[in-house]
């Protein structure tokens, strides 16, 4: 699982005319499932956009996690950050999840942020998306997890 994340101090999904998703401050997450991901990967995923410290402490220094701001967790699906462009004028797609895969396990991913932290808001898996932030620093880091079977591969 690929997830870029991005310290914001907002971010919004629109879909057609209507805003569907939005956070004030904390961090917005990009997050591609990859072919052979499985529960482990989410919980891991889950467990770095939670933790990982990239919100200033009192020094100034990003020592600071999402659990610790309270800030928001925005969490879009993006397949396409499982490209490969490693060669070629056109990205190749076969480390991505099938869809039914990257439905079910986006939707794991957002099922156990909600139930780990108090403000989440999720774009819609398929859908044709506008997303809007307000990068903070701007801080943006790429964390990958991979599953043993999607390492292997």
């Amino acid at each position: 699982m690929i997830a870029l994340i991005q310290r914001v101090s907002e971010a919004s999904v629109r879909i057609g005319a209507e805003v569907t998703a939005a956070i004030g401050p904390g961090l917005l997450a990009l997050v591609a499932v990859e072919r052979g991901d499985t529960e482990a990967a989410v919980e891991r995923t889950l467990e770095r956009l939670l933790g990982y410290r990239v919100f200033a402490d009192e020094q100034g220094r990003m020592n600071r996690c999402l659990r610790d701001t309270g800030g928001g967790l925005l969490l879009v699906p993006q397949f396409t950050l499982a490209a490969d462009t490693r060669k070629g004028m056109r990205p190749g797609f076969s480390d991505a999840a099938s869809p039914e895969l990257g439905t079910a396990m986006f939707a794991r991913l957002v099922e156990r942020a909600r139930m780990s932290h108090p403000d989440v808001a999720s774009g819609r898996f398929g859908a044709d998306m506008q997303v809007a932030l307000v990068n903070n620093g701007p801080v943006t880091f790429w964390l990958q997890t991979r599953s043993p079977a999607s390492a292997a591969g």
